[in-house]
This record gives structure tokens, sequence and C-alpha cells, in this order.
């Protein structure tokens, strides 16, 4: 049990603050693709470009593996998180990009008629109204991080998936416990998603929206 219970611990961990860092990277690299400056949206290119194209588990043999060679030491749990948010961030800064350029021009040319500066037109207009399109596409980010989590095993971080690798190899107990581990990343899934619906709910009712039927049913909400 202290296995299970490290590594779903180093599982949530990986989970939790890769989708914060990969949160940051998306914003500041969906809104550098959304830039009216052309080098702004070129280095956003390339980020999210790069990044889609790498596959997390090559990215963290480099973290893990390569980057020492050049005497830079990094915590394996930590270049888990780092890989995993990299990579996922730039899937994520696609959603953000989106999301920003689904808000009606009207409502920025509202916003110019105010005197807004930039800064208050993305914090006051655009923002509040994208983040509420983004959470359905991020809620899938979210589950595919998860699922990549699973990964960091194959380099010796003692997540779910290395914990149950361990309880088969001293058991012998192939199918039962990769049901168990079945199981389990089913569970933390719907935990993730049922807070995200939760998330997406609270978003709506802040703008006076219809939340969307699912899990918690359809409710009007007052505008």
């Amino acid at each position: 049990m202290s296995f299970i219970w490290e590594g779903l611990a180093n599982t949530l961990l990986l989970t939790v603050f890769g989708a914060l860092l990969g949160l940051v990277f998306a914003f500041i690299a969906g809104l550098g693709r959304s830039s009216e400056r052309k080098w702004v949206r070129g280095i956003a290119m390339v980020y999210t470009e790069v990044f889609r194209g790498f596959p997390s588990l090559v990215l963290l043999f480099v973290l893990i593996f390569i980057i020492p060679t050049f005497g830079f030491q990094l915590n394996p749990l930590i270049a888990g998180i780092l890989a995993l948010a990299l990579n996922i961030g730039a899937y994520a800064a696609e959603v953000v990009r989106g999301a920003v350029k689904a808000v009606p021009p009207g409502q920025l040319e509202a916003a110019i008629a105010l005197n807004f500066t930039p800064v208050q037109r993305l914090r006051k207009v655009i923002l509040p109204q994208a983040v509420v399109a983004m959470i359905p596409p991020f809620t899938n980010n979210l589950i595919e991080l998860l699922k990549a989590t699973s990964l960091v095993s194959l380099v010796y971080i003692s997540d779910f998936t290395f914990a149950a690798q361990l309880i088969r190899a001293s058991t012998g107990e192939t199918a039962l416990v990769f049901f168990g581990l079945l199981v389990g990343y089913g569970i933390i899934a719907l935990v993730f998603t049922t807070a995200m619906k939760l998330l997406e709910r609270m978003a709506a009712r802040s703008l006076g929206r219809t939340v969307p039927s699912g899990l918690f049913g359809r409710k009007e909400v007052a505008a």
C-alpha cells in the first residue's frame, strides 16, 4: 500500500502542477499568437509548433538524461512536471488563441470606444468571455495530461503506473494489477472532470449565461 499511495501522490503532483505550469505556457503562447507584433507571434508560433511535435517521453529523456551532461541536474519529479507542462501547454495555447479570436468584434469596438487600454480590454472584456469557452477543451487537455503522466514510469519516477509495475513484479498478478490501475485512473479522471464542470458552471454564472447541460443538468442563470 505504501507503493500505491506514493505513486498516487506523485501522479497527482505531476498532473496538478503540470496543468498549472502548462496553463501559464498556454496563456503566454496563446495571447502571443494573437499579438499585433510579428516577433511576438513568431516566438509563440515556434514554441507551439516545436513542443506539439516533441513527444513527452523524448522531452523527459532530454531533461533527465541529456541536460545533466551539461552540468545542470533537475529533480526527476520537477523534470517530469516541466516536460508534461511544455507539451500540454503547446496544445492548450491553440485553445487560448481560438477562444480569444471568438470574442465578438463588437465587444472590442465598444471597449475601444470607451478608451480602454489594451490591458483593460484583455482583462475586462476579452478574457472573461474567452475563459468560459476555454474550459471544456481545457478539460480534455487535463485528462490527456493525466494519462501522459504514466510515461514517467519509464524514467523510473515512482508514479501510479510505476507502483503498479512493482506490485505486478512481486505478486505476478498482471491482470488484477492492471485492472486496478485502469479503475484508479478512471476515478481520478472523473474527479478532475467533475471539478472542471463545476468551474465551468461558476464561470458561466459570472457572465450571466446558461450553464451547458451535462453531469449537473441544465440551469438557467439570470443575466
